[in-house]
């Protein structure tokens, strides 16, 4: 075809958009249906509903072909894990007795079944339920809910492209199943999963689908010559598969590398790239094996993970580029729409001049059509649209709000020597000891306790001006009386204020530092029903007053135990944002750095002798090629250690990180410099243990005891029995008992119980040590 042909051809589509509507409908609806408040037919109405609403507004904006099947009640990974039948054996008896109740079990888990383990999703903030394989893992297909979408759609008139994670990419994400052994290979599995993925496919093409979307994320990771040769056979098989419709392999988050050529030459018709973090990089290697010949190319030109407007001259210079190189070039974001809210129209306390800058999933999918009107119709046919992009560029560009001279400049002064601590650990955890005065296995939590709903009323009266400060701030006082009353009740040993006055753990710093704007109906979902609202990065860092000491000191006033201050660290503090895309990302870290450094040493100076700095995003914006990943860790770990540096040595620093594969990161762990860390482990059974003994690990560690992403209440033996595992990694010296991770999305009654069995498995523990 020629290059005038290809672009012709051009249509608009996405890979999946936002769940969870406007208002957050299916939030509610689903919490509604574990509270009985709503049934499941009207949940699942709702759910409907919601489907319908976004295809058509997708395909009333211009879009040609809609996705189908990447909605979720709860996540797409587990979704794919039900309709290939890999149910885990402890939650088939549930899953047959009620679909729905079953799956949710999987997900939240029971008061007497475990859930699966969750992680990130690649390097994002959203998690994903890890399937559990072994050699005995039998797959049966189930393609109901990708038909039932499907065919939603089409009864609407709709172009549909049902999306499915791919077979490779499921596998990889994959962990033996608790009772394998820890080194079998789920990939192994490939040549029995592979006719499920077929069956499926023919169901689909029956149901009337003509293209279906396969997503493989995990082939822009490094993949060693086995997994790639499995990438080849996967699609070689489902290629050559007679009853199947026609196949996009998609690829997002980074450059395909090796994996382009054996994608190129599969006997598919179609690939998705990124063309926004990658695009040099993926246009070379397209280049490289000659295009793609035959096939439909789609390009993801409009960044699906930032909330800028893109930089639309730019798009059309690179998909004038890719005519040449495909049969067809279509025009799509970068990945799902999943990862950006879902309106920029909707924040109306954002100024107008910078909501221009501004680009949600409703304004990205305007972009992807005007792109490709473009490209099929010619440039002239959108000169307005050009005309307005360029004026929001030219005032983002030229914007004082972006830059602030006392900020770099400060910046620019840091030397080596301020990201040190001024003795080694050995001598630091020494004058700790003495300060603190602390028992073996000491037991803390990670910082908030539950967000009742009194608080979120208050906060919600303050914001609409139904209650003044002063009412809000003794509803606060309140919270934190309650929450220390009850941990020195319940016998913990280092305690938290409870953060009642944070909605959110990085949010609530945002609306207190220059630079940031926080949005009103900016809802991410980070899992399941929990959804966030990023805060947007727009301009340079600083810190005009305190942000937590009021607060921190007034708990310490209640209580002789020591309370720990609670920050969220420099690089979380970016990871959980919109980032700026007009400098590098350590140079925004550093800043972010200096301003939190200020708040630890006000902590310090009022009193606080134990301070945790939060990183739970480390790791999950770790990149996902290993050859950038050392410059990463080289600024994050300075910044961290620049956040926490100016501290006295009996003043003791930790640090939290939850729901990552920690393994990869545990010299960056320790080249944090920090005292103590909290990690999450009891969903993985104490596996972060071991990989910090295994590493040699040299200071104090708390890997997680409770799971508090499930609402079961663990046993006190259960508690004893994962803090007994622990210490067959950990010395009793250096090992904290803790939860995995913060307790503001669960309830009062199941945190008390879970608290006080936390506490009872510490002292039974203690007990049993030598000389006890």
């Amino acid at each position: 075809m020629t290059t005038r042909t290809a672009a012709s051809a051009a249509r608009a589509t996405v890979y999946g958009y936002p769940r969870q509507g406007p208002n957050r409908e299916l939030k509610k609806a689903v919490e509604g249906y574990w509270k009985g408040r709503v049934t499941a037919d009207t949940l699942h109405r709702t759910a409907a509903e919601l489907r319908r609403s976004t295809w058509r507004r997708l395909a009333e904006a211009g879009v040609h072909e809609v996705p189908t099947g990447d909605f979720s009640y709860y996540d797409h990974v587990l979704d794919t894990t039900v309709a290939l039948g890999a149910i885990p054996e402890r939650h088939r008896a549930a899953v047959e007795a009620d679909a729905l109740d079953g799956y949710f079990a999987m997900a939240r888990g029971t008061q007497h079944v475990a859930p699966l383990e969750m992680t990130k999703w690649f390097d994002t903030n959203y998690h994903y339920l890890v399937p559990e394989l072994g050699p005995d893992t039998v797959f049966t297909a189930d393609s109901a809910k990708q038909v039932a979408e499907l065919t939603e759609a089409l009864a609407l008139g709709l172009t549909a492209r049902p999306v499915l994670v791919g077979p490779v990419t499921y596998l990889l994400l994959a962990k033996p199943a608790p009772g394998v052994a820890a080194d079998f290979a789920p990939i192994t599995l490939l040549d029995r999963l592979l006719p499920v993925y077929a069956e499926i496919l023919a169901d689909l093409r029956a149901a009337g689908a003509e293209w279906v979307q396969l997503d493989e994320p995990a082939l822009v990771q490094d993949r060693t010559p086995a997994k790639l040769n499995a990438a080849e056979r996967a699609y070689r098989d489902l290629g050559t598969s007679a009853d199947r419709p026609k196949l996009l392999v998609a690829s997002y988050f980074d450059r395909l590398g090796e994996a382009l050529p054996v994608l190129a030459k599969a006997p598919v018709e179609g690939l998705a790239l990124d063309f926004t973090q990658s695009a040099a990089a993926n246009l070379e290697a397209l280049a490289a094996v000659g295009g793609l010949p035959g096939k439909r190319l789609v390009a993801g030109v409009v960044n699906g993970r930032n909330i800028w407007v893109n930089d639309l001259s730019a798009s059309l210079t690179t998909l004038g580029t890719l005519l040449g190189l495909a049969d067809r070039v279509d025009v799509a974001a970068s990945c799902s729409l999943l990862h950006v809210p879902l309106d920029a129209a909707a924040e109306r306390d954002i100024e107008p001049q910078i909501l221009r800058w501004l680009a949600f999933a409703r304004q990205k999918t305007a972009e992807i059509v005007t792109l490709a009107k473009g490209l099929a119709q010619g440039t002239g046919t959108i000169t307005a649209e050009l005309a307005a992009n360029r004026a929001d560029l030219a005032s983002r560009g030229g914007s004082p709000i972006t830059r602030d001279p006392a900020v770099r400049s400060r910046a620019a002064a840091v030397t080596d020597a301020d990201a040190r601590r001024s003795q080694p650990y050995a001598e630091r955890a020494a004058a700790q000891r003495a300060h603190l005065d602390l028992p073996l296995l000491p037991t803390t939590t990670i910082g908030s306790f539950p967000q009742t709903g009194e608080l979120r009323a208050a906060r919600a009266g303050l914001r609409a001006g139904r209650i003044d400060t002063a009412g809000y701030e003794q509803r606060v006082r309140a919270e934190i009386q309650e929450v220390v009353s009850f941990q020195e009740k319940a016998g913990i040993d280092v305690l938290v204020h409870g953060e009642p006055e944070r909605g959110d753990m990085v949010q609530y710093f945002a609306e207190q530092l220059t630079g940031y704007l926080a949005t009103r109906h900016g809802w991410v979902q980070s899992y399941g029903t929990r959804y966030v609202r990023p805060p947007i990065l727009a301009g340079d860092i600083s810190r005009p007053e305190p942000m937590t000491v009021r607060w921190t000191t007034y708990a310490q006033s209640l209580t002789a135990r020591p309370v720990k201050g609670m920050l969220t660290g420099p690089v979380t503090m970016l990871a959980w944002s919109f980032v700026r895309d007009d400098q590098p990302l350590g140079e925004t870290a550093r800043q972010v750095a200096l301003a939190l450094r200020d708040e630890v040493n006000d902590l310090e100076a009022a009193g606080t002798s134990v301070i945790q700095v939060d990183e739970p995003a480390l790791r999950e914006t770790l990149p996902l090629r290993a050859a950038d990943r050392a410059a990463y860790l080289a600024w994050a770990t300075a910044a961290f250690r620049l956040t926490t540096s100016g501290v006295r040595p009996d003043t003791q620093i930790h640090t939290h990180m939850c729901y990552a594969e920690f393994g990869d990161i545990v010299q960056a762990i320790d080249d944090l410099d920090a005292d103590v860390i909290s990690l999450e482990a009891a969903r993985s059974h104490m596996q972060v243990a071991r990989e910090l003994a295994a590493h040699g690990y040299p200071r104090e560690a708390g890997p997680g005891v409770y799971d508090i992403h499930s609402p079961r209440v663990p046993s006190a033996e259960e508690a004893a029995e994962l803090l007994r595992t622990g210490l067959g990694a950990i010395p009793a010296e250096r090992l904290w008992v803790n939860p995995d991770c913060g307790l503001k999305t669960r309830g009062w009654p199941e945190t008390r119980a879970s608290l006080e069995n936390l506490v009872d498995a510490a002292r039974t523990v203690r007990a049993e040590l030598p000389g006890a």
